[in-house]
């Protein structure tokens, strides 16, 4: 069976995927490239005969660069471009066997619940016309509920039918959004929501799973607004018409072939020694690792999940170690090697001035809902990558984080006085950005703790 998502994958060439990504992530076209390759690679696997498709395995890459210049913000792009099961995860919270801490098979059961979920919203979508009509032909029935012997009056059933339709009409304006009515919810009868180990995580879940079944849910009586009910049938009409047996189907076999996890900071476990904890082996995290991004079948509470053909995607800095600290084996599973270089002053205008989201366009459409408009000049904007550049070689190299603080104490004030003393159209001129930061920057002791 083909995985029609990866099927719309593939309607991308490498190079329109690059342009794509330009959209978002500033420079790191090498980066791109691997990441554009990666992808259309799972879309043409998915078009070989059957005995040479289970052959291919997917190359998985490393990202070697300094923090804050777009390595996971590449990573997350893609995926959401490809609509694909995607899970990022911190390597540090991953111990080697018989310590306190994360498994490292939790990954694959988080990345599940992703692909569920991504799966359960398009079953939805193809039936949301008709979810949303039973919702509403419930709501309209506990509102105006029907009346007996209407059928034997004619103009008493027509002036019902016009008030049903009235209160129809309201729904839909979303006008009795505050009503209270009374629905009938099920509500499960197990005594106790989670079971949780010594360390705080979540025990064996398909263990909880399980017991749920041994409690049958009940039919309660509950009296909420209009809005909370509309959630709540929504749900209800969605659980009868999605057959849960097919999205589990469908969302293995997703994770299975087109499921990406983003490693971030592989970093902090390569090489030897002892990690935070007394006689925790970064080795051990690693030899731990190495089964699940070789293949294997990791166990869920959905059954079986194969790893063989999840693409894997590790980050990291590289300051204190290098990859080649890592276990040979582990090395051999990530034949990809890209390095991505640090932001110049250049990037950062790009990234203030060409890029979809900036945080430029957040701060304008922030101020806006309070009736402040906000126009950032060219002048404005190049003063601000120079600062962010100067502070990036004074002090600690954060990439493009550093835009973040430096805009956030640029319109500290100005966030602070809309709309209670100051509204209409703000300027953001290089005179508004030196006024503002260059005593600070200059004071090297207030930007250190500031900036």
């Amino acid at each position: 069976m083909r995985i029609k998502q990866i099927e719309t994958a593939g309607m991308w060439t490498c190079p329109e995927i690059v342009e794509m990504l330009d959209r978002y992530i500033i420079g790191q076209n090498d980066a791109k490239k691997a990441v554009s390759i990666a992808l259309r690679n799972r879309w043409r696997r998915m078009q070989l005969p059957e005995d040479i498709r289970g052959e291919v395995v997917p190359n998985n890459i490393i990202l070697i660069g300094p923090t804050g210049v777009g390595k996971t913000e590449i990573a997350r792009r893609l995926s959401q471009m490809a609509d694909l099961p995607f899970l990022k995860v911190e390597a540090t919270k991953f111990t080697e066997k018989g310590y306190v801490g994360r498994d490292v098979d939790s990954m694959v059961r988080d990345l599940l619940e992703n692909s569920i979920s991504l799966v359960r919203r398009r079953a939805e979508e193809r039936v949301q016309e008709d979810i949303d009509q039973s919702v509403e032909d419930r709501l309209v029935e506990i509102l105006f509920p029907p009346l007996t012997g209407l059928d034997e009056d004619p103009d008493r059933k027509a002036r019902w039918v016009r008030s049903q339709e009235k209160i129809r009409t309201q729904l839909k304006e979303k006008v009795l959004e505050d009503r209270e009515v009374s629905i009938q919810a099920e509500q499960s009868s197990m005594p106790i929501a989670n079971i949780f180990s010594s360390a705080g995580e979540e025990f064996d879940a398909s263990f909880g799973e399980s017991i749920k079944g041994l409690f049958p849910k009940k039919k309660t009586t509950k009296k909420v607004t209009v809005a909370k009910a509309r959630r709540i049938l929504h749900e209800s009409e969605s659980e009868a018409r999605l057959d849960m047996d097919q999205i589990l189907t469908q969302a293995i076999e997703l994770v299975e072939n087109g499921g990406i996890i983003f490693l971030d900071e592989i970093d902090k476990i390569a090489g030897g020694g002892g990690g935070s904890g007394p006689d925790v082996s970064r080795e051990g995290v690693q030899r731990d690792l190495l089964p699940i991004v070789e293949g294997s079948a990791v166990s869920t509470k959905h059954g079986p999940v194969k790893t063989d053909h999840i693409l894997f995607i590790a980050a990291g800095a590289f300051h204190m170690s290098k990859p080649s600290d890592m276990i040979p084996e582990l090395q051999g599973r990530f034949p990809i090697r890209v390095e991505l270089t640090s932001l110049t002053e250049e990037d950062f205008l790009c990234i203030l001035r060409d890029t979809e989201g900036s945080l430029t366009k957040q701060y304008e459409a922030l101020l806006k809902v309070d009736g402040c408009t906000l126009n950032f000049t060219l002048d404005a904007l190049e003063e601000l990558a120079r600062l962010t550049a100067e502070l990036n070689k004074r002090m600690e190299n954060i990439g493009a984080r550093r835009l973040q603080t430096v805009l956030a104490q640029l319109l500290d004030e100005l966030l602070f006085n809309v709309p209670v003393t100051l509204q209409g159209t703000v300027n953001i001129d290089r005179e508004f950005v030196q006024e503002r930061l260059t005593d600070i920057i200059q004071d090297q002791d207030l930007s250190r703790y500031i900036l």
